[in-house]
Order: structure tokens, then sequence, then C-alpha cells
């Protein structure tokens, strides 16, 4: 495939870029406003230019001067105001209005190709439409997908909405592969031992952690491993099966370990390596920046690569044949 010379804002720890780069893209230049996501960034990506930024304070036309032209743009707008997970707690529209900032550097660099990712929630947004027509008066033929990252091998469950722009065809809908294989939660598990766990039963323990753990143990018994799934109403009781793809990685510790042992059960929360597989990277991308904390936040933010690769296959495949 040829080369296809990519802008990617509101880059994060660069899932988008990675999956891209994986499809063949030349990854020219990453913007994030995170001091820690940009340094990620650019220790996955050393060839690439890297600005910690508000994309309000960038100059585009100055930026243009200094990359050249651009084929593809990557935009992974905030989702914590669209998305469900936010409860009922207030919306930021002017968070939400970040994804407008797409259309500026469309504007600047007149890219052959856009890709835009977010929560599916983003489709009610009151500025939606405008968003869409936007791009459409710029020139841009448009398709919305929504796909699942476990039809592309990913071990997650992770719906998201994706955005394809082309300005020259009409982006055709993504094609899943034939006969994947997910990997399941005890695929991504690193091997016993590897990290401390501590007793299910310690002094102290929640209260509905306990119950949550009550609730695996009364469905599958006191001698099978489960998760504990925290931050969530999914109707699942607070606990999942690990014969599963893993539940949607959030930006917060949400899945906990909890296997029998012979002092009792033990447990211990998924380990960033772990959620690293889940999301569909490979070993030779690195989480070095920041603390645990950090890195689980930059994983939930970020974007399944094998699925980005699979956007940009079928968006680029006519010209790049």
């Amino acid at each position: 495939m040829c080369a296809v010379r990519t802008l990617d804002i509101f880059c994060g720890g660069g899932g988008s870029s990675y999956g891209a780069q994986t499809a063949g893209a030349e990854i020219i230049c990453g913007i994030d406003m995170d001091a820690v996501a940009t340094a990620t960034f650019k220790h996955n990506f050393p060839n690439a230019k890297v600005k910690t930024s508000l994309l309000e304070n960038i100059k585009q036309n100055k930026l243009r001067d200094q990359l050249g032209d651009i084929d593809l743009l990557l935009a992974s707008p905030e989702c914590t105001n669209h998305t469900c997970a936010k409860g009922s707690a207030p919306r930021s529209e002017e968070s939400r209005a970040t994804a407008m900032q797409t259309i500026r550097f469309a504007r600047a660099f007149e890219p052959r190709w856009i890709i835009m990712e977010n929560v599916i929630h983003m489709r009610p947004w009151s500025r939606y439409g405008e968003l869409k027509g936007t791009l459409e008066d710029l020139g841009y033929n448009i398709r919305e997908n929504i796909l699942d990252a476990t039809d592309f091998g990913v071990g997650q469950n992770r719906r998201r909405l994706f955005i394809v722009a082309d300005r020259e065809d009409q982006p055709s809908d993504i094609s899943t592969p034939e006969n994947v294989e997910v990997p399941t939660v005890e695929k991504i598990l690193d091997e016993s031992d590897t990290w401390d766990m501590t007793p299910l039963y310690k002094e102290g323990r929640a209260k509905a952690t306990i119950k949550r753990a009550e609730r695996g143990f009364a469905e599958l018994g006191r001698d099978q491993p489960f998760l504990l799934v925290y931050y969530g109403s999914d109707g699942s009781g607070g606990w999942q099966r690990i014969d599963r793809p893993l539940r949607t990685i959030t930006t917060v510790d949400r899945f906990a370990l909890v296997e029998p042992g012979e002092g009792g059960h033990q447990m211990r929360m998924l380990q960033v390596p772990e959620l690293q597989r889940a999301m569909g990277f490979k070993e030779d991308y690195e989480l070095t920046v920041g603390t645990r904390r950090d890195k689980i936040r930059l994983l939930g933010n970020g974007v399944c690569p094998p699925v980005m690769k699979a956007v940009v296959d079928e968006l680029t495949v006519r010209q790049c044949a």
C-alpha cells in the first residue's frame, strides 16, 4: 500500500495512529493538550512531529507550512460529555464543541480523507448535523459506521462511531473480517503469579465488592475465576466470565480478577499490559510515561488499533491498491 501522510488531532497516546500505521499510513504529526499523551505518542512515533497544545491555539497555516500536504486527518474529539457513562451529570457544551476543530483543520489542510471516531452517543448532540453538513459543504462524501472492536479480533466489547469522509469517492461500509478469532479475558491475562493478589475477604473490603463476588459464586460456583466489574450498570450483577471478551475499558480501574486459592479467594485489579492487549495493541507499543492511572486513562480514551486499521484500509484501498 502507498504511504498516506497522516495528521492525528486529539491524538491521545496514539491508538488511531498505531492502527493507521499498521495499514501503511505515514504518521506525520500528533496534537493533544495532554502532556502525558503527547510524550507517549512521541515515544511510539519518534519520526512524527508532536505538539502539546489546545487545538484552538494551533495556527493551522503555520503548521501546514511545517508539515506540507496531508492525505488523512484523524480526529477523536473529547467524548466524556457525549457518553452515557457520565450518567446524569451536566454536560459541557464547550467540551463537546471541540469536535468542530476537525472542521478548522479540514479547511486548512484539505486532506483527501477524514476519519472521526467517538462514542455512539455523539449522534444526538445538537451540533452533530452541523458537523456533518459542514463537511459536506467542504466537498466530502460521508458515511457513518458503528463498529464493535470484537468484530475485528479485539478482545473487548467496544462499540464506537466512525465517521469517514472522502473528497473524491463515496466511502463504502467498513467490512468485518471473516472467521475472526476474538480473544477472551482468559487470553489477555498474564500468567498466574505475575502480579500480587490480596484476600477477597480481607478486613475493610467494601461490602459492594463482596456482593458482586457472591453473585459470581452463585452462577459459577466457588472454584472458577471471574472478573468483578466496577463503574457501570450492565445487567451483569457487577461481574463477568473470563471465557468472553472483556467489557468496555474505561479511563479508571474497572476490572478485578477473582481466583480461588489455597488460603481462600484472592483478587487483584487487571494491569496495564493486560488492558493493552484487550485494546488490540501489540507488544511493540510501549506505555512508558506517567503513572499507572495515567496509562489506564490513555487506554480508556484510546482507539482500538485493529479497528482503525480496517477503516483506513477500506477508505484508501482504491487509491493505493
